[in-house]
């Protein structure tokens, strides 16, 4: 079992006097690490640190270096991969294969930063298209903010803090850097990682402690710059009503529409939208939670669906075997039976699933819905998903667009003509046609509309977020 603590500085803080919490196997209970929780000295000790080593390390690097570090970083990753992604599926009850496929998604993360920081680009602006512009010149370069804080969540706890911690060295700035409590191994591993790839001391600072005690006065603290977070739609609020002139990137989760119209391939969308519902037990932003099938296919595609489910191996995430593992704990677990239930109670059916053993939740379909319903409306992050038909193009719309968020969707047809006019008319951040909801590349613009969020991520995408213009004019003399 892991002792670990906060790193300020490159030191860990992990004096007796401290807070102790367990982090726990949501599968069988057994205790993976114990966490020496931080304290508000320590968020002031790692805003401070974090301040002084933008303005004397982050912001002269050369921008060759910090590829040099992203890259490094990059190579360990490959030779720690399943150490790695062992821990994920220890402290997140991940199943290891898609533990591994967060460990390759994280190392293409870093190499995209490694490309990028090396390649962010200025412009000249044509200043004589202006009267009185002549003899000048204009030019327009990208700066680092300073002190990045970034909040992230347990359910990619290596990729999404990646997504967050990449961008922000690529760019020039320092992090201050607050993982999920339920999942700080691996946070605590990679910033262990960045110090073996050559990143100086106190550049990324980790702070592992609850929200109240160092996530809020992160997000006020007036020398950070920007605060990037990735959780629940409360909390988002709350940041982006605190967090006063910083600028925030906010990924807030959904309730993920795909639409499967008359000439869809159903044994192809069956297939895909398995694993777009239940990929770690439906605990995915963008997993799919609604899928609208036309009339003429939903018997079909809810037959095939149901079978392709019953297929699913349930059991321990460290097994090769498994498909499903635990939700992230017992409440978790309750909560979305309850949600479950609460629909049957109202008139929906249980097409497959709907039962809970402890943290376990079966893959569950349900249909006979209607949008009042939670398993609908409100974002279920659980391995539960609604079938539903319909009759025309504009109704599927529709239902789509019914929605506080709009992250997003995907659209099945063979007619491209049907899919871009479908894709333009859906209110989401993102369309993917011919594929499920919950494929997400990491070099694509990734974020939501509504209250999905704010912002984009992405590698190149976040990088902007992560910089500020600044426009340098010149007059030049004629004498």
């Amino acid at each position: 079992m892991m002792k670990i603590g906060s790193i300020v500085n490159g030191q860990e803080r992990i004096e007796d006097n401290r807070e102790i919490v367990a982090v726990h196997n949501p599968f069988d209970n057994e205790k993976v690490a114990e966490l020496k929780l931080a304290t508000k000295k320590d968020l002031e000790d790692a805003v401070t640190i974090s301040f002084e080593k933008f303005h004397s390390e982050m912001k002269v690097m050369p921008a060759h270096q910090r590829a040099d570090i992203l890259r490094k970083a990059a190579d360990l990753l490959i030779d720690k991969t399943e150490d790695f992604a062992t821990i994920i599926s220890k402290e997140a009850g991940k199943p290891i294969k898609y533990s591994r496929g967060e460990v390759e998604r994280s190392i293409q993360v870093l190499r995209f930063a490694s490309e990028l920081a090396k390649n962010i680009p200025g412009e000249i602006i044509p200043m004589d298209a202006a009267i009185g512009g002549e003899h000048r010149m204009g030019i327009v370069k990208r700066e680092p903010l300073g002190v990045v804080g970034a909040i992230t969540p347990f359910n990619f706890p290596l990729n999404l803090s990646l997504h967050k911690l990449a961008p922000a060295l690529a760019a020039g700035n320092t992090v201050v850097f607050k993982p999920a409590e339920k999942t700080p191994i691996s946070a605590y591993m990679l910033v262990k990682l960045f110090q073996e790839a050559g990143l100086p001391e106190g550049v990324i600072n980790l702070l592992i402690g609850t929200g109240e005690e160092v996530g809020s006065p992160l997000v006020t603290h007036d020398k950070v710059a920007k605060i990037s977070f990735t959780g629940s739609l409360p909390v988002g609020k709350n940041i982006r009503e605190t967090a006063g002139f910083k600028k925030v990137t906010l990924e807030l989760g959904s309730n993920s529409p795909n639409l499967l119209f008359e000439d869809a391939n159903i044994d192809y969308a069956t297939t895909e939208l398995v694993k777009g519902a239940f990929a770690f037990s439906g605990q995915v932003c963008i997993s799919a939670q609604r899928i609208y099938v036309h009339r003429e296919i939903y018997a079909a595609f809810l037959e095939a669906y149901i079978q392709k489910t019953k297929a699913l191996r349930m059991g321990d995430p460290i097994s090769e075997e498994t498909d499903i593992g635990p939700m992230i704990n017992e409440e978790e677990a309750k909560r979305a039976k309850e949600w479950i239930d609460d629909a049957v109670d109202k008139g929906a059916r249980i097409a497959v699933g709907g039962e809970r053993n402890g943290t376990i939740l079966s893959p569950t379909i349900m249909t006979d819905v209607d949008e009042n319903m939670k398993i609908i409306a409100e974002e279920v992050f659980a391995p539960i998903v609604s079938v539903i038909p319909f009759n025309t193009e504009e109704e599927a719309i529709q239902y789509s667009n019914d929605s506080i968020y709009g992250l997003q969707a995907g659209v099945f047809t063979k007619d491209i003509n049907r899919a871009l006019r479908v894709a333009d008319r859906l209110e989401m951040g993102g369309v993917w046609i011919n594929e499920i909801s919950t494929y997400r590349q990491d070099n694509h613009p990734y974020g939501g509309v509504k209250q999905s969020g704010v912002g984009r991520e992405g590698v190149k995408y976040a990088i902007e977020d992560m910089t500020e213009i600044k426009f340098i004019g010149i007059k030049i003399d004629q004498n």
